[in-house]
C-alpha cells in the first residue's frame, strides 16, 4: 500500500511541475495558456516522432485525423477484489518531444491537457483492443464528454499504441491491497476531419 501511494505522490508532484512550467504560475483554479502551437486544437502537435503501425484492431475510422501523439510513462494501479486483482486506475504522464508534461491521465479514463485545461473522457470501442502477453492491451477509445477549447477540446478517438508493461500482478491476492505496474505506450489523439 506505501508502494503506490508514493508513487502517487511522486506522480502528483511531477505533475504539479509539469503544471506550474507547462503554465507559467500556478494560478488557482485557472490554467494559464502558453502560446505554444500545442495549446491550439487547430494545429496538429505530434508531440513525439515516434512512427508506430497501429493493428488494424485499433484503427481510428475514417473521417478523424491526428492531432497529437506523446510518449507516456507511468503506472497501472490495480486493487484486490474477491481473490483476484482488478484495474484501479492508470497514472501516467505524457510529455512532448521535448519530454515536457504535457497531459495527464487518470481514472476515467481521463486526460487532461497542463497548457490549457482542455480534457477528453473516452470509452473502449467494443472488440477494438489486441492483446501482449507482457503487457497491457493496445486498444481504441472513444471519446465520451470533453472539455475546454484547447488541446483536447475537440477528440473524438484515443489510441494507446506500443505498450509496454503494466500488466496486473498474477496469483491470489488480499482483499484491498493495491499494487502498481510500471509502463509505458503511446497515445494518439484525433479529431473530426
Amino acid at each position: 500500500m506505501k508502494r503506490v501511494k508514493i508513487i502517487g505522490l511522486t506522480l502528483g508532484a511531477l505533475a504539479l511541475a509539469g503544471v506550474t512550467s507547462a503554465c507559467g504560475s500556478a494560478t488557482a483554479g485557472t490554467a494559464q495558456p502558453t502560446s505554444s502551437p500545442s495549446a491550439s486544437a487547430d494545429k496538429a502537435d505530434v508531440g513525439v516522432e515516434v512512427e508506430v503501425e497501429a493493428p488494424a484492431a485499433v484503427k481510428v475510422p475514417d473521417g478523424n485525423k491526428l492531432v497529437g501523439k506523446y510518449q507516456a510513462s507511468g503506472v497501472q494501479a490495480y486493487t484486490c477484489a474477491a481473490g483476484t486483482w482488478k484495474l484501479l486506475e492508470p497514472d501516467a504522464i505524457l510529455v512532448t518531444k521535448d519530454s515536457k508534461p504535457i497531459i495527464l491521465h487518470t481514472r476515467g479514463p481521463v486526460w487532461v491537457s497542463t497548457v490549457d485545461g482542455s480534457a477528453v473522457e473516452a470509452a473502449a470501442v467494443d472488440g477494438a483492443k489486441v492483446d501482449h502477453p507482457d503487457a497491457i492491451p493496445e486498444i481504441l477509445l472513444k471519446a465520451k464528454t470533453v472539455r475546454g477549447d484547447g488541446l483536447l477540446g475537440k477528440v473524438t478517438y484515443v489510441q494507446r499504441l506500443d505498450t509496454k508493461g503494466g500488466v496486473a500482478p498474477t496469483g491470489t491476492c488480499q482483499p484491498n491491497v493495491q499494487q502498481s505496474a510500471p509502463y509505458s505506450a503511446l497515445y494518439t489523439f484525433y479529431t473530426s476531419a
